[in-house]
């Protein structure tokens, strides 16, 4: 199968369609259970994982995200939450069946589920309750009322690396997206950082997500490119798809990033062949702290005997937010959940905002002879640069 040929909905997480379980994000509506868990008595955490969906990777994802929530719990000696796993698969039924039975079995909040669908349909379902659900989705779309996202979003990408494009002089920055629902909302992110960060918008350009549409496509592209007067290329596409053509074709057409600096909205590293690709030598993408990746990938493999998935650090970092607010003796409410401190997981620093969306500390990180090495460190507070 080629790499075009398995985009499905892990492009981004969850992107799916959410008609009909509508949460409004500019809707500021307060839903919290009663303080039912505070003052010591233990905290019922409802983990709705990926599994029954039928396939293999999601049971993966599933298994490694119990994983990383139980050894959250054991590393900050959270004595006091009590963690019960529910299988919410990937779409509305599913994850409204879940989230439903979590509700009825006692849950004072919700960690997951990964996909939006099943999200979003898991936070209509137990709204009523008073119920606030910590998504793994970073789909921004499905934010709001009781439904808070804690997937890296597009939104928090761009806007890291606009500005830290603007502050090395690289202002003029030309977009190129596939015609996908995934690849246009991340270019419109990058639209919305670029107006907030000192640059301006050089330019667009998309093509239709398939080898053959890439391939049609560059000639315009980089004529396109190449008159815009760009300083930079920010590209929406990640590289088990389009990017590997992209880095190979812009080149052999005179679009390179030793000239114009090739940005990336998705992750360059990853899968492990990525940084070898002759294209993308110099190209800056962004990454949680990568030292305290490396800690938690070595004290999951201490523990599990294996490598965690990388989704897996969004449930450790879910568990170290409820447990924050535990010690605290505060109730899982809205407003324990968006203490402007936030909170510090694995991933780095991070807080959840009203409207349901986050905000987390990501460092620069640069391609360099088939190696990656950190360009900018992620804040370790915020106020400071970077945000």
């Amino acid at each position: 199968m080629s790499m075009f040929g398995n985009l499905k909905r892990r492009a981004i997480l969850g992107l799916a369609a959410v008609a009909g379980f509508a949460l409004a994000a500019c809707e500021p509506v307060t839903v919290d259970k009663p303080a039912s868990a505070a003052g010591g008595d233990k905290v019922q955490v409802a983990l709705l994982v990926s599994s029954g969906t039928g396939d293999p990777l999601d049971d993966a994802i599933a298994r490694s995200m119990e994983n990383a929530a139980r050894l959250a719990i054991a590393d900050l000696g959270a004595s006091n939450i009590e963690l019960k796993v529910y299988a919410a698969g990937a779409n509305a039924s599913t994850g409204s069946a879940a989230a439903t039975k979590a509700a009825s079995e006692g849950a004072d909040i919700i960690l997951g589920p990964l996909y939006a669908e099943a999200s979003n349909a898991a936070a209509v379902a137990v709204r009523g309750n008073g119920i606030n659900v910590l998504s793994f989705s970073n789909n921004n779309t499905i934010a709001g009322g009781n439904l808070y996202i804690l997937g890296t979003t597009f939104d928090s990408v761009a806007a890291r690396l606009t500005r830290y494009a603007a502050n090395q002089g690289k202002r003029k920055i030309f977009i190129v997206n596939a015609n996908s629902p995934a690849e246009q909302i991340g270019a419109q992110a990058i639209q919305r950082a670029i107006a907030g960060s000192g640059a301006t918008l050089a330019g667009t350009a998309s093509f239709e997500l398939s080898q053959n549409g890439v391939v049609q496509a560059i000639p315009n592209m980089a004529s396109k490119i190449k008159s815009s007067g760009a300083d930079a290329i920010f590209f929406t596409s990640t590289t088990d798809a389009a990017m590997p053509f992209l880095a190979d074709l812009l080149p052999s057409n005179g679009v390179r990033s030793s000239d114009t600096q090739f940005i990336g909205l998705q992750r360059w590293d990853v899968p492990a062949n990525a940084p070898a690709l002759p294209g993308l030598q110099g190209g800056w993408f962004a990454a949680p702290d990568p030292a305290l990746a490396a800690q938690f990938r070595s004290r999951y493999s201490a523990a599990y005997g294996q490598d965690p998935h990388p989704l897996a650090a969004l449930a450790y970092d879910g568990i170290a937010a409820i447990g924050a607010i535990a010690k605290a003796g505060n109730p899982m409410t809205s407003a324990s959940l968006t203490q402007g401190s936030g909170f510090a997981g694995v991933n780095g620093i991070f807080r959840l905002r009203a409207d349901g969306t986050n905000e987390r500390a990501l460092a620069v990180m640069q391609i360099q002879n088939g190696t990656v090495r950190q360009l900018e460190p992620a804040p370790r507070s915020f106020g400071l640069a970077g945000f």
